[in-house]
């Protein structure tokens, strides 16, 4: 069997997951990619996503990424999010009116509009529906 990593993943407010795990795949800008015990050292930033874990037990686990940085070493995973939420922690109701808000902003002909702030928020806010089951 395989030796385990360290893995933590840290916002600006928390620490979203501090704990062993087999293996651990984190959605790259440049694509997805995976981490195992003994890996090549390397960063990466992260796109919008869901960081997926086996942990020390055998229990796939998910963590809704925001975007960030993260580091891998042959012992250690670091993963930098600007926000981080377990799937239990995500809110759907909220994630829905989010949703709203970014596409009533999309559509707006309004000059003061960011565009790529609305797109951003859009696709959190779907993200974080796929990850509760409401959009397949």
């Amino acid at each position: 069997m395989a030796e385990n990593i360290k893995l933590e993943i840290v916002t600006p407010d928390k620490i979203a997951v501090a704990e062993d795990a087999q293996a651990v795949t984190a959605p790259g800008t440049m694509g997805e990619f995976g981490v195992l015990s003994g890996h090549t050292p390397f960063l990466s930033s992260l796109k919008i996503g869901s960081i997926r874990y086996v942990d020390a037990g055998g229990t796939e686990r998910f963590v809704f990424v925001g975007g960030g940085f993260v580091e891998a070493l042959p012992d250690k995973v670091t993963v930098l999010a600007e926000s981080a939420e377990r799937r239990r922690e995500i809110s759907e109701e909220r994630a829905k009116a989010a949703l709203e808000r970014a596409e009533k902003r999309l559509s707006s002909e309004a000059d003061d509009v960011d565009f790529l702030r609305a797109e951003a928020a859009l696709a959190r806010a779907m993200y974080r529906l796929t990850m509760c089951g409401s959009i397949q």
